[in-house]
């Protein structure tokens, strides 16, 4: 079972219709005990990073989701729920994320070549870094579909991905039991759901 986590922001249901058709078992929740009992996590995210935060904060998630990543649990997040994984957002102030993954959040502006657009819409070819289980079904070079104007830097140690958008910018990435796709596997065609069907069947042991 996959805990999708239900905060106010995200492509809920969406995402529950792409795990749908891979065949995975999933359950949008905010209740404490539905997400420890499930066997993965899945944090979702769109629009912006403080009111992202601040919801799980009041909410609470985020001390529930720190300790089940750190007991093992796979997590996957998507987009802002990606962004969120790392130490600090830059996007209109610092702000502290989950600190689950080292490095931070940094606008495309001032950043990208003056002839692209922010934000960064659209298809986009992966450069896959490494070897990992939730790429089990994707290869280098597989399109899938970005949509925001912030992405992840400092964070070598858990690279997977980049994709060429004037520059190279972290795709997604990945550490233990913890991944993250700064592009919506949701709004990505086959490629998106072969993701979301090899984040369903891995099996992580600590």
């Amino acid at each position: 079972m996959i805990a999708v986590i239900d905060y106010g922001v995200g492509n809920l249901f969406s995402l529950q219709s792409s795990l749908s058709a891979v065949g995975a078992e999933s359950i949008i929740t905010s209740r404490v005990e539905k997400i420890r009992g499930a066997d993965k996590i899945l944090l979702p995210g769109v629009g912006a990073f403080e009111d992202a935060r601040r919801k799980l904060s009041l909410s609470g998630l985020d001390r529930v989701i720190v300790e089940e990543v750190k007991a093992g649990k796979p997590i996957l997040g998507i987009c802002l729920g990606m962004q969120m994984l790392f130490e600090c957002s830059h996007e209109y102030g610092r702000h502290e994320g989950l600190g689950l993954l080292t490095g931070e959040v940094v606008g495309m502006e001032n950043r990208l070549p003056d002839s692209l657009m922010i934000p960064h819409i659209g298809w986009n070819s992966l450069s896959v870094k490494k070897a990992h289980p939730i790429f089990k079904y994707t290869k280098d070079g597989d399109f899938v579909y970005f949509v925001h104007s912030f992405y992840a830097e400092g964070c070598e140690d858990s690279l997977l991905a980049t994709t060429d958008y004037g520059r190279e910018i972290t795709a997604a990435v990945a550490k233990d039991n913890i991944t993250g796709m700064q592009f919506h596997p949701e709004k990505s065609g086959e490629v998106g759901l072969n993701i979301l069907r090899a984040f369903a069947e891995w099996s992580y042991t600590k």
